[in-house]
């Protein structure tokens, strides 16, 4: 009579991958945050600024600067990005970190800002579709900035939906050409960023 030997698997004590029960995957959903960032209104600093998006791969979807306080030399830069979570949060340490940076403020997570943007948007047309376009820009509260017998240029401002539905109308009717801000953010109450 012959033993035969039995032969342990190698991987017998490691568990299967694969198993019957659904896992629970964190799987973080892309959101989209505006940053407000004061910064020292000094050369080079809105570079440095955009080389720490860049450098990184972080997208940039919209991006205002302006000075705030003459006096004490600041502006304020607005950016609007895109991110998981974990990546609004690594922006935002990093942005703090920068030399010029006194201040950086998730306006989305403070819930209490006021978004704007302006644009300007010029449509062509005769007949019934310039008629149609002053209708439309009635509805939505534009303002005729610049007339000619074969074109308008309006002027909107609102949040950004406001305008995306706006220039969707008109593009049927003629739209030539968009120039948007970008948006600008301010926190409501008395308290300062």
């Amino acid at each position: 009579m012959t033993r035969e030997k039995r032969i342990k698997p190698v991987n017998a004590n490691v568990p299967s991958s694969t198993s019957h029960y659904p896992t629970a995957t964190n799987v973080q959903k892309p959101e989209t945050h505006t940053l407000s960032v004061l910064v020292d209104n000094e050369p080079g600093v809105l570079a440095r600024v955009i080389g720490l998006f860049s450098g990184r791969g972080y997208n940039i979807e919209s991006l205002t600067v302006s000075e705030t306080e003459h006096q004490k030399h600041q502006s304020l830069i607005t950016v609007v990005t895109t991110g998981t979570p974990m990546v609004i949060e690594q922006i935002k340490n990093q942005l703090d970190r920068l030399v010029p940076v006194h201040r950086v403020v998730d306006m989305t997570l403070t819930g209490k800002a006021i978004e704007r943007e302006l644009a300007m948007v010029k449509v062509c047309g005769k007949g019934e579709n310039r008629v149609e376009a002053l209708r439309l820009a009635d509805a939505f509260r534009a303002r005729v900035i610049d007339a000619t017998t074969e074109s308008f240029v309006f002027e909107i401002t609102g949040k950004s939906d406001k305008i995306e539905q706006f220039v969707a109308l008109m593009r049927p009717l003629g739209l030539v050409e968009v120039s948007r801000t970008g948006i600008a953010a301010i926190a409501r109450g008395p308290d300062p960023m």
